[in-house]
């Protein structure tokens, strides 16, 4: 409960009210943004912090975001600590000083009341282009930050609600698509306006100083659940381990490992021991990786502990610097999402130990990029399509995973196909589910997604962003790996497989497909009910082949159960 002196009717109205808020605000964004990749695929994230730059609630947008949130406002605090005023926007990107990655631009507006400082209102954008050497700016064989776009350090792009016109027009004289990167941060700043305004009506009702307390009482209380639910766990150490299949110039498996230590109701999680950092772009700052991490323990605790800085209180995180979860410049790290669910990954796996329960298997590995740039001769106008393909969930503790949504970090969508072929130069072949692409289990992951792309431009920069091509996701407590993901170029014709990350150009008709790895799965496949199998089966998802070989059944045209495996005493038991 609220700290006393709190009445707790009221503690659970502003709790309410601010979880309104942002979700209001998340709305606004998809509602007025201009790119396909935030207004379509839903890539940003909106919160609101308190004047001491605190996380007071966040809206269900993109969770590997929100975690790196205090870490961009300390920047920002020290900063801009004696100089910010009503009507002041702030805006940067640069990983190196508070941002992730550089398609990743905050926009950050102070709240005042009556001249005082009362909050902010924060709203993070992935913007389909910010510069560099390619387009969409997002290259995973990029091999230093200043190949990767414009880096902009915190600045006001509005001072007393003035404009800083030099500074819009250094951007938009840097990206490829400026009408769409305006646009959206057009509808930042929109978003940023209604978190302020709604910030004010509450202080209205309930009076500044007042509404302070109940802050941090909310913030408490999110402290007190996690702590209780740490606690919870038995003190000791954890460890797991996961690997990256490479950085786009060596095929060298890249290990990602995490230690747990549990003591008393705080944890400890440390890094030591992951990869020394690389020279492609899948270094991840540690922000980023802080905020993978946070997010992992949080799908460890009970739904109703509030996602706000008090969860943060209990969580000490540490990795080396130097290595790819610590990069220092000027190490190239565009395509740093792919670490960040690599953590998720790692940090779910030793939690599986301590919340089995909570903790599903590994999912498809995060969204797979593809990203289609070049000129189309048609509208005389260039295009960068970065498609972020969203697939499948790990198997559970008493259900399937599920396929065809976001990856647990994200709150993201696919393009739809209409969308796509209507804005690019672009035809979808194929996008449909990829048949025994899951991890078999008692409860078997969800399968992996197929989407084949035909370009019809005349010539194209074709990226893929892609993992889980030699380290199949992992099932959990028996269950079995899911299908590794695979990049297939020409399909129809040479059936040319393409490495995990790759830059290249592409002309005409060419098509590029891709198969997505599944979801691991969890239990041990032979107690699997012949109800699911059978679901299964007649549904496609699933060959007899897969049921034989994985759930040592086989299904008869008539329909009989026919057990040729050595576990058919376990069968006829009904297990």
């Amino acid at each position: 409960m609220a700290q006393k002196n709190h009445d707790p009717i009221t503690f659970a109205v502003i709790k309410n009210a601010l979880d309104n808020i942002v979700d209001d605000m998340a709305f606004a964004v998809m509602r007025t943004a201009r790119s396909p990749i935030v207004r379509d695929v839903l890539d940003y994230s909106v919160t609101l912090c308190d004047k001491q730059g605190r996380i007071l609630s966040q809206a269900k947008t993109v969770a590997l975001h929100l975690g790196a949130v205090p870490d961009a406002m300390d920047v920002i605090i020290n900063h801009y600590s004696e100089d910010l005023a009503p009507g002041d926007v702030i805006i940067f990107n640069d990983p190196y000083e508070g941002g992730m990655h550089l398609p990743d631009i905050f926009m950050i507006r102070p709240i005042f009341y009556q001249d005082s400082l009362r909050g902010y209102s924060v709203v993070i954008a992935h913007h389909c282009d910010v510069g560099g050497r390619v387009p969409g700016s997002n290259a995973a064989d990029s091999t230093e930050i200043f190949q990767e776009g414009l880096r902009i350090s915190p600045m006001k792009l509005y001072t007393k609600g003035v404009l800083n016109d030099t500074l819009m027009r250094i951007i938009t004289k840097n990206v490829r698509l400026p009408e769409l990167v305006v646009g959206d941060l057009e509808a930042q700043f929109a978003t940023c306006n209604l978190g302020e305004r709604e910030l004010l009506r509450l202080i209205e009702n309930y009076g500044a100083d007042e509404l302070d307390g109940y802050f941090d009482a909310l913030i408490d209380y999110g402290e007190q659940l996690t702590r209780a639910a740490i606690k919870a766990w038995p003190d000791g150490d954890y460890h797991f381990e996961d690997f990256i299949d490479g950085d786009g110039f060596t095929t060298d498996a890249i290990p990602i490992r995490v230690k747990l230590t549990v003591k008393g109701d705080h944890l400890f999680v440390d890094f030591a021991g992951s990869s020394p950092q690389v020279k492609g772009a899948i270094n991840s700052t540690l922000s980023f990786v802080k905020s993978a991490t946070y997010l992992s323990v949080r799908c460890a605790l009970d739904e109703e502990v509030p996602n706000n800085a008090g969860v943060y209180r209990c969580i000490t995180i540490s990795a080396p610097e130097g290595s790819i979860l610590n990069p220092v410049m000027p190490a190239a790290v565009a395509a740093r999402a792919l670490t960040g669910y690599r953590v998720v990954d790692t940090v779910l796996g030793a939690l599986s130990q301590l919340a089995p329960k909570k903790v599903m298997a590994a999912g498809e590995g995060g969204n797979t990029v593809l990203a289609f740039g070049g000129w189309d001769k048609t509208t005389r106008e260039p295009f960068v399509l970065v498609d972020m393909i969203n697939g499948a969930w790990g198997g559970r503790w008493n259900k399937d995973g599920v396929e065809g949504v976001t990856n647990p970090s994200q709150n993201m969508s696919n393009l739809p196909v209409e969308t796509l072929e209507l804005r690019y130069p672009m035809m979808m072949d194929e996008y449909s589910l990829r048949p025994d692409s899951c991890g078999a289990g008692e409860f078997r992951g969800g399968l992996g997604l197929i989407r084949q792309y035909r370009l019809l431009a005349e010539e194209a920069v074709l990226q893929i962003r892609a993992d889980r091509h030699a380290h199949a996701p992992y099932g959990l407590f028996g269950g079995k790996p899911a299908a590794p993901c695979v990049n297939i170029l020409d399909p129809e014709g040479e059936n040319t497989v393409l490495p995990a990350k790759i830059t290249r150009t592409i002309g005409r008709n060419v098509v590029v497909r891709h198969e997505q790895a599944g979801g691991g799965g969890y239990g041990d496949p032979l107690k699997r009910s012949l109800e699911l199998i059978r679901d299964d089966l007649s549904n496609g998802k699933i060959s007899a082949e897969f049921a034989s070989a994985h759930h040592g059944v086989v299904f008869a045209a008539d329909g009989v159960t026919i057990d040729t495996s050595a576990t058919s005493q376990r069968r006829s038991t009904g297990a």
